[in-house]
């Protein structure tokens, strides 16, 4: 059974920075691990992702240049180094893991980033 547990959300201001990690466990070395974020009124969108071997890793347009997605293996967790924070970043931030490309099997439960301005 696969297990995704995000840390790491909070408060920042605008242009500042936040890091959020995604524990995972259930033997997800196999699977593709992805962030979404869902601001209140907003349909859930992708925001960056890496396949299970790491050597492919992919963004949305509006963080390209200001977010890191990075998997370490030994830990099992995935990473999402958020720079340059824009109050339009605000929004409850899955990690997401599975097979698929994008994944979508395994969700878990959010954590909130709120970017003040």
């Amino acid at each position: 059974q696969v297990h995704l547990v995000e840390s790491g959300g909070g408060l920042v201001q605008a242009g500042g920075s936040l890091s959020v990690s995604c524990a995972t466990s259930g033997a997800t070395s196999a699977h593709n691990v992805a962030w979404f974020r869902q601001a209140p009124g907003a349909e859930r969108e992708f925001v960056a992702g890496i396949i299970s071997s790491g050597i492919y890793i992919s963004y949305a347009d509006s963080v390209k240049g200001r977010f890191t997605i990075s998997r370490d293996s030994n830990k099992n967790t995935v990473y999402l180094q958020m720079n340059s924070l824009k109050p339009e970043d605000t929004a409850v931030y899955y990690c997401v893991a599975g097979k698929a490309w994008p994944p979508s099997s395994y969700w878990g439960q959010g954590t909130q980033v709120t970017v003040s301005s």
